[in-house]
């Protein structure tokens, strides 16, 4: 650097000595064609940055090279006063880039060697890392894969120095997603990721265990040797290709054919934006997951060993092996497909080609038409005959288009709009967007479609935002709907906080020749960035209330036998889910009186159009238990540090304990920063105890900030009272008790007590207790469901 201050200053007297002072202070020495530089020259600002190259009717155009004061420096293509083309930077931290630009930042192929001696080749996106990439720290651990704005984003593989590999999906730098961890023992884990730690069920295969031969995650897996797997060769092929086109430019000073005509600047410095300076965290790379997650040394298993484990957030809290006839049923192609059905999880994008693509566009096609028409009519109150017959926009979408409807690329469809108005005001009432409904289903994205249909045959789809669900409905289903609307708005207008169904739409398709689908759309109650690790459907009946546990992965709902929780809530919040609010209590909670007993007035409200067959549909975010976070923190703090002494450990956890006993946090609402709302949630927020009954928001350490709602982000206490199904647990001392994040609401409430169902509570009473079956009478079945409830949510001691 001495040298180039010496260059510098000598270039500096020579400006002066021979060049043009200009009337603001710059130094021109060079060409002209005029009065303004044109050709080779030497430009200078009064900052002291110094330019030498060619330039093009006094803009920088063309090969130069331009220095800053601070010791930075840039040799390379410049075109309209820009950097722009191929050419290297140089900081002053000692970082070094080579590569293409656009508009004075890193944008299309490049390498950016990090003073750190950390180094990112692949694309670049307006200054930094995007698309496909491949980075290497200075400890020798290599990412290769998707990138987002300088994080690594989408399929990828990791590889350490050690050997494990972990070829995952990523979000903001993160493991997030389906997985599969390999080390260097020979082990592997296939699972799932959430925000950096495991999370979830997974299965764990002891070195020398036959593992599913198709594991790719990701399109750019690393074999354990390092070299590229076939799945990703094409997409490094073309990297490779591109930077030996790349170079092959800059060797043989092909640049000038490829290039378009130059012309550029204005004659002041560039201004460069070096964004790009800043290098992974070091954190991020070290991670490797052999320590802690092999857990079981070889000496102590079969080599032939295959575990089944749950992780929550990062801490196992399940182990046990795997079933010896469902690993033998997992073998060869079967074990492969199991491993692809994981890896596309419970859903699947509609695409084309898919069975459902047509009905898919349109679906999108009509409701994008229905809720345009209906958004610019003013709003009003729901009058009488919005609810009736005629209460209906009929269309016909031809492919070629007509006066009324655009051309389309779907088939021809006849489309009908049920009670238009009606389900305008709804969405109004739950501050739902025409614009976001529009966008949501009918943007550029496809809808997901659930792998299998419900038990009635139904088919779920879902929006690709996951605010709402679209299900296929029955004809009879469909009339109960229409004939029950009327009661429904008034209820859920008249209670904010209620927990049953919200419906936001209902159409019908008409394909020729006569295939009729009929759909509604739903809110999911279950969107969320929390990860949802059990789902129960309650119903508060016994017979034939449980799965089959071969049946069981993570992605499945469970029933009323297979729950072996209780869960504690905060006193106010039980009492606005129950009719058992005190008199005393009455008055202090006079204001959310509206939402209480909202389980009550719901099933009430159901109860008075029998209908029976609801559920209670139960989500459960699990916390890491607190006691196994804080031994694995300290453990892996005395690993890293050698304190061998169990007393350091003792005395940390002691600390942590009188810091915080609980997975979570409750906040006043109005302090200050951003609060997750639930989807489509209206009314008054919920009042807590803790919180000197004030109105709480939730805060997750690590996780984010969320308004706590009447079933939406309720943070409980859950207990295990039992290890199977009917089995006690033998030393209540040792009963698990986990923070919890609830997310709940009654759905399945199309279903009427009518002739059928009389004869299926006969045909069933025969054989088993009448009390235990779903099909009873819609009074015995609002009691049963709420007295079951009532022992899910017991009262505190």
């Amino acid at each position: 650097m001495p040298g180039l201050h010496v260059v510098s200053f000598l270039v500096v007297l020579l400006l002066q000595l021979r060049g043009n002072t200009l009337p603001n202070g710059d130094i021109y020495v060079g060409s002209f064609d005029g009065l303004v530089p044109h050709g080779p020259g030497k430009y200078m600002w009064t900052d002291g940055a110094l330019y030498d190259g060619e330039w093009d009717k006094s803009k920088m155009t063309g090969r130069g090279l331009i220095q800053w004061p601070s010791g930075a420096s840039y040799e390379g293509d410049f075109r309209g006063g820009f950097i722009d083309g191929a050419g290297t930077f140089k900081g002053v931290d000692g970082s070094v880039y080579k590569g293409s630009w656009r508009m004075n930042k890193k944008h299309g192929m490049g390498t950016m060697v990090y003073s750190n001696s950390d180094t990112y080749e692949g694309f670049w996106n307006e200054g930094l890392p995007d698309e496909f990439g491949k980075y290497t720290w200075a400890d020798g651990n290599v990412y290769i894969g998707r990138w987002k704005s300088g994080k690594m984003n989408g399929s990828g593989v990791m590889q350490w120095i050690n050997g494990d590999t972990l070829d995952c999906n990523w979000l903001n730098g993160l493991a997030h997603g389906k997985g599969y961890c390999k080390y260097a023992s020979g082990a592997c884990y296939i699972g799932t990721w959430d925000r950096g730690l495991k999370d979830g069920h997974g299965t764990f295969y002891q070195p020398g265990s036959k593992i599913p031969c198709n594991l790719e995650v990701s399109d750019c897996l690393t074999s354990h040797d390092g070299t590229s797997a076939s799945s990703s060769s094409n997409e490094k092929i073309t990297i490779g290709l591109l930077f030996l086109l790349q170079k092959l430019c800059k060797n043989w000073r092909l640049r000038r054919f490829l290039h378009r005509p130059r012309r550029i600047s204005n004659g002041t410095t560039p201004v460069f934006d070096d964004n790009s300076g800043s290098h992974l965290c070091q954190d991020v790379s070290s991670k490797s997951f052999s320590a802690d997650d092999q857990c079981l040394q070889d000496s102590e298993v079969d080599k032939d060993s295959v575990y089944e484990r749950e992780y929550v957030q990062g801490v196992l809290i399940m182990e046990q092996p795997k079933n010896e006839d469902s690993r033998m049923s997992e073998s060869g192609i079967a074990q492969e497909n199991n491993w692809e059905k994981q890896a596309k999880g419970p859903m699947e994008t509609i695409y084309k080609g898919h069975r459902s693509y047509y009905l898919m566009l349109n679906l999108q096609l009509g409701i994008r038409y229905t809720v345009g028409k209906i958004t610019p009519v003013p709003l009003r109150e729901v009058r009488s005959n919005d609810f009736g017959p005629r209460a209906r926009i009929k269309m016909y979408f031809p492919c070629e288009g007509s006066q009324y409807t655009p051309p389309h690329y779907s088939v021809d469809f006849f489309w009908k709009d049920y009670c238009p108005m009606v389900f305008r005001n709804l969405r109004e009432m739950f501050h739902i967007d025409a614009a976001d409904y529009m966008m949501s289903i009918c943007g550029g994205d496809s809808l997901k479609e659930l792998s299998s249909p419900g038990k009635s045959g139904s088919i779920f789809y879902l929006s690709q935002d996951e605010r709402f669900v679209i299900k296929t409905l029955r004809k009879t289903e469909l009339k109960i709907l229409l004939k029950m609307l009327p009661k429904y708005y008034n209820h859920v207008k008249a209670y904010d906080n209620t927990l049953i169904t919200k419906f936001f739409g209902v159409h019908r398709i008409t394909l020729k020749p006569g295939r009729k689908v009929r759909f509604v759309v739903m809110g999911n109650m279950f969107c969320t960035e929390l990860r949802i690790h059990r789902k129960y459907d309650l119903k508060g009946s016994t017979q034939g209330r449980s799965t089959k546990k071969q049946n069981i992965n993570e992605n499945t709902t469970l029933k009323d036998l297979d729950l072996s929780y209780v869960f504690h809530v905060d006193k106010p919040w039980r009492e606005a889910l129950f009719r058992q609010i005190a008199t005393f209590l009455l008055l202090f909670f006079l204001n959310i009186l509206l939402s209480s007993f909202m389980i009550a007035l719901d099933c009430m409200f159901l109860e008075s159009q029998s209908i029976i067959d609801y559920s209670m549909l139960l989500g459960i975010h699990f916390r890491a238990p607190n006691h196994l976070k804080s031994i694995t923190s300290c453990q892996n703090a005395l690993e890293t540090t050698g304190m061998s002494a169990e007393t350091e450990c003792s005395v940390a956890l002691h600390h942590e304990e009188t810091i915080s006993s609980k997975g979570f946090l409750l906040v006043a609402a109005d302090e200050p920063g951003p609060a997750v709302r639930g989807s489509h949630i209206r009314g008054s927020m919920v009042r807590a105890a803790e919180g000197g009954y004030e109105e709480v928001d939730l805060v997750l350490p690590g996780t984010g900030r969320f308004r706590v709602q009447l079933g939406v982000n309720m943070p409980a206490r859950a207990r295990k009272v039992q290890e199977d199904v009917n089995v006690e647990v033998e030393n209540r001392d040792t009963i698990e008790e986990y923070d919890v994040v609830l997310y709940l609401g009654i759905i399945d409430i199309l279903q009427e007590y009518n002739v059928s169902k009389r004869v299926e509570h006969a045909v069933k009473s025969l054989k088993f207790d009448p009390l235990s079956i779903s099909a009873v009478d819609p009074n015995l079945y609002s009691r049963r469901f709420i007295s079951f409830l009532e022992k899910v949510f017991p009262e505190q001691d």
